[in-house]
């Protein structure tokens, strides 16, 4: 029987306590544990299918779809678990579009966007026919016409436009303002479309916005999406067929409590900018759809006392989970035993074994006792987790696992250290020195 939900975890359902040990969904994470080692992600289905559904549910009275946003979590089996609840996707990358594909999502629903999409990217997404390129500079326009000459394709395309809208989030994923790199500044967008209309191969289809990531106020869309409608009034008086409306992503979700909006907030926002104009709306969530549905499990190695902190040292590191100190991200870690509730918590840090002080996952953080060979869970770890992990200090990269009700299965191996060096080689002539005994 289920005792006791995960405290502050609202969108966390499928991550809870029962008979002493947390789970996921109907899988014991102390024996997943056992299974396949530590550190290891776990990824429930349950959580994403509902995370897609409620957003699908939120936005069903608009003339919309959802592309998701494949950088949040790339893994073949989360592709796949969206895939099958008729996602699109909204790819960076050729390599993204391989993956996409591979997992079911059609060609025809996958968006390209990106800053720095090369000439072979160009043309190998319009060959497999993707729904839209979304143009992010001048530059840009000309390889992209160049790639549907070489082709013979007619590429769909939209100006991604900057909006200088700050999202009020870390400076890191901001991404609408005009000291960033990404899209053409709005005062600059209508040469942009000029531009376009003259490339023959290039056909105009809408307008393209998205502001960063994680906000937690809704005040930035309304702004941004504000300046996209009245900027897709002023195409269309200038004789241009706008159809389509990109509205990115962004909306964040809690990491430490946080009040979020809702997905009915803020479909409600987008229905009062935008919802007059009689264009498809295309969304594309990453973080809202996966973050919550994942957990990196870890193991404590031991604890260390300082003179002056206290360090729980586990087997994880910054190479797993870079957001705590690329973001200064905060995340939950919950000890994977449910305490005691009479058991007294005492503050630590929790680091990894890496050579650098930025390796950490949690600063001064209350804790209830734990001891060396004692799980760990870092929660909400289901995005920019595992898809950003390195092998720094040549460490194993963990292994993925989902999660089916009381079925689980490894959806990416440990890539081992032997894994790294089967892609290395010696050059023949260090090779020939290496057989000499070193004196």
């Amino acid at each position: 029987m289920i005792i006791s939900y995960l405290a502050g975890q609202k969108y966390m359902n499928h991550f809870r306590y029962h008979d002493g040990r947390l789970y996921a969904e109907g899988v014991c994470l102390t024996e997943l544990a056992e299974n396949i080692g530590t550190p290891f992600f776990c990824y429930s289905s349950a959580s994403i299918e509902d995370n897609y559904n409620a957003f699908s549910h939120a936005i069903s009275s608009l003339d919309a779809d959802i592309c998701y946003a494949v950088k949040a979590n790339s893994n073949k089996a989360v592709l796949s678990t969206l895939s099958r609840l008729g996602v699109g996707a909204d790819v960076v990358s050729a390599g993204e579009i391989e993956r996409v594909l591979s997992a079911g999502i059609l060609a025809k629903k996958i968006v390209f966007s990106g800053v720095g999409k090369t000439f072979d990217e160009l043309c190998k997404a319009l060959l497999y026919g993707v729904r839209r390129i979304n143009i992010e500079s001048f530059e840009e326009i000309e390889i992209l016409s160049k790639a549907a000459e070489a082709t013979g394709c007619m590429a769909e395309v939209a100006v991604r436009v900057n909006p200088d809208v700050d999202a009020k989030t870390h400076d890191k994923i901001s991404t609408g303002r005009q000291e960033d790199k990404f899209g053409i500044d709005f005062e600059l967008a209508k040469e942009a479309y000029a531009l376009l209309r003259e490339k023959h191969a290039l056909k105009i289809t809408g307008v393209a916005v998205h502001i960063g990531s994680q906000l937690i106020d809704l005040n930035p869309f309304r702004r941004a999406y504000s300046r996209l409608s009245d900027f897709a009034i002023q195409l269309r008086s200038a004789g241009y067929e706008i159809t389509e409306l990109d509205l990115g992503g962004g909306l964040g979700i809690a990491y430490n409590n946080e009040l979020v909006p809702t997905l009915e907030e803020y479909a409600a926002v987008v229905s009062e900018t935008v919802g007059n104009l009689g264009c498809k709306l295309v969304f594309e969530p990453g973080r809202r759809i996966v973050g919550n549905s994942g957990v990196l499990v870890t193991k404590v190695i031991f604890i260390k006392e300082g003179s002056a902190r206290r360090f729980c040292v586990v087997d994880s590191a910054m190479n797993d989970l870079i957001r705590p100190t690329l973001y200064n991200a905060y995340h939950q870690i919950i000890s994977v035993r449910e305490p005691n509730k009479s058991a007294i918590s005492s503050r630590m840090d929790v680091v990894g074994p890496i050579c650098e002080s930025g390796d950490f996952f949690a600063r001064d953080r209350a804790l209830p006792p734990m001891a060396a060979g004692d799980l760990m869970a870092v929660l909400t770890a289901g995005a920019y987790g595992a898809v950003m992990g390195s092998t720094y200090n040549s460490r194993s990269l963990a292994p993925e696992v989902m999660v089916n009700g009381d079925k689980f299965a490894l959806v990416r191996k440990r890539f081992t250290v032997e894994d790294m060096m089967n892609l290395e080689s010696i050059p023949t002539w260090l090779e020939k020195e290496s057989k000499r005994p070193v004196e």
